[in-house]
């Protein structure tokens, strides 16, 4: 997660400077997109806050109420900012769009609008780049569409949606301020801030979908489980492996619970040594699984515990 700062950093900071220039820019011409706009980096400097947040509160150590530490603390926080996306982001947007359409006010001084939705542009540009070409660097082979889905660190695909809704819309305020001067239709305005707002949306829907299972305890990538399973097969004394069950905790740390069944003449010494080896194996191999449990599973028919009354 230390990779993914510096990018929420920029973001938060590009940010907070667009948000007031666009409420001054929108208090000067009445911009109902402008308006909607300087909402939208508000609120996109408050996610980045959360976002930060979240991820110092997962660096908390374990306790005995929460023996497997705090690392869903990043799902958390990404969720809730989500929410607030939707909430904040898209709700005003859509309410100023809404009425500004039923009650449309000429914009005044739309030279105002477009130097600042340009500058808007430049910088919110330079963010979605930066984010993006670290995102690109942790994707790996996967599709964008794919690392985003099998991606276990919300705070950096956070942000790259974050600064693609943030540039789309920009770039929908700007068609709509120079629709609404250049044909008088003043209402292009107040239609520039429902799409924002529909933009958003959008936006905060896929975000909580996909932080949605993190949340709930999403299982491993498949590669790193049929990893682990391949390395309990070929385990000294394990002859079958059942279950390869696993658990993000956080985005460096997954746990791994095992069944497997045992050779049926192996000591109780050697099954300790074989599952000490195989804990060092699968660890070494895979770096973010921090806690193993060996579940060992018993022979149907031969290693069954006789009822009660048959021991009399």
């Amino acid at each position: 997660m230390a990779e993914s700062k510096p990018v929420i950093f920029a973001a938060m900071g590009g940010n907070l400077l667009i948000a007031v220039t666009k409420f001054v820019a929108a208090a000067v011409t009445g911009s109902s997109a402008m308006l909607s706009e300087g909402i939208h980096s508000v609120v996109d400097t408050g996610n980045q806050i959360l976002l930060l947040l979240g991820m110092q509160r997962a660096k908390r150590p374990p306790s005995p109420k929460f023996p497997f530490g705090h690392g869903k603390e990043v799902y958390f926080w990404s969720f809730v900012v989500a929410l607030l996306i939707f909430a904040v982001g898209s709700g005003v947007s859509l309410y100023e769009g809404v009425i500004h359409i039923l009650d449309p006010e000429p914009i005044e001084s739309p030279l105002v609008n477009y130097v600042v939705l340009g500058l808007g542009i430049l910088f919110e540009g330079a963010s979605w780049a930066f984010a993006l070409n670290e995102f690109r660097k942790t994707k790996g082979k996967w599709s964008y569409v794919e690392a985003v889905h099998r991606g276990k660190d919300p705070s950096m695909f956070v942000v790259v949606f974050e600064d693609s809704a943030a540039l789309l819309g920009l770039f929908v305020a700007l068609a709509g301020v120079a629709l609404s001067q250049w044909t008088g239709i003043l209402i292009f305005d107040g239609i520039a801030s429902v799409i924002i707002g529909l933009i958003l949306g959008g936006t905060a829907i896929w975000l909580a979908m996909e932080t949605k299972g993190l949340l709930i305890g999403e299982s491993a990538n498949r590669d790193v489980v049929a990893s682990i399973r391949r390395l309990a097969s070929e385990a000294e004394g394990i002859d079958e492996v059942n279950e390869v069950l696993t658990m993000h905790m956080g985005p460096n740390f997954v746990l791994v619970n095992l069944s497997v069944r045992f050779q049926r003449d192996a000591s109780a010494e050697r099954i300790e040594h074989a599952i000490a080896a195989l804990d060092r194996r699968i660890k070494q191999e895979h770096e973010i699984v921090k806690r193993i449990f060996v579940e060992a599973e018993a022979r149907a028919g031969v290693d069954e515990i006789p009822p009660a009354d048959a021991l009399q």
